[in-house]
């Protein structure tokens, strides 16, 4: 059993290595740009609502819009759609490179609408008090709303990347690397179904790592902040 477990790992350790780390890359880099993408739109989309800070029905209704079309188109079909822009925007729309943008254009509203219901959860007292004291819209939305939501927006967080880390998985049905290629190449195209399940292995251990992060940060964020 240990030299078959030994062969496995000479033969296809270092593919599997390779593509844990493009997974990685793909999903980590397409978070971090979505949050900076979503988190001025769940504002936005928080402070223009009625009876908000800054009322604006115009610009709510066009974001809501945006970030609810931006939802519903299935990955899969935004993948295949948005190769012309990612190969001018990339130079490719192969490899992990040519994953990142659908990545990111698919995260970014779910972020938004994400963004919008953590900051919705936080005390209109707080929001109220602060206003008192003579606090800016701004004032509002980084002292009151961010800060107090932060745990919640940790969690939203953690949830986004599990998502993107199935999307990346599906990229690999293009060409884009990682894990999900090298299941879809070796298991389904080739039938050497060993390494499709280390592949998923490695897959669910990677996303229960994360998630169990998420959570521990949560939690310790919320505690020191109260």
């Amino acid at each position: 059993m240990t030299a078959v477990i030994q062969e496995f790992i000479n033969e296809y350790g270092e593919l599997l290595l390779d593509g844990t780390w493009e997974t990685l890359v793909m999903t980590i880099v397409s978070t971090l740009v979505a949050y900076v993408i979503g988190i001025p739109v769940g504002v936005l989309l928080t402070i223009s609502g009625p009876g908000a800070l800054r009322p604006n029905r115009v610009l709510h209704t066009v974001l809501g819009w945006i970030v609810n079309i931006g939802r519903s188109i299935p990955f899969i079909i935004l993948l295949v759609a948005m190769i012309p822009l990612t190969r001018l925007l990339m130079g490719t729309s192969l490899g992990v490179a040519g994953a990142i943008p659908p990545l990111i254009v698919s995260a970014a509203p779910f972020v938004g609408r994400m963004v919008e219901q953590s900051l919705a959860e936080v005390d209109d007292g707080l929001i109220e008090a602060a206003q008192s004291f003579g606090a800016s819209t701004w004032q509002v939305v980084t002292k009151v709303l961010l800060f107090e939501s932060l745990p919640s927006l940790v969690r939203g967080a953690a949830i986004t990347f599990i998502n993107l880390f199935g999307y990346s998985a599906m990229a690999g049905t293009v060409g884009a690397g990682g894990l999900g290629d090298i299941a879809i190449r070796y298991g389904y195209q080739r039938y050497q179904y060993d390494v499709m399940v280390v592949s998923v292995v490695l897959c669910v251990i990677l996303v229960q790592i994360f998630q169990s992060l998420g959570n521990v940060l949560a939690r310790r964020i919320d505690h020191h902040s109260r």
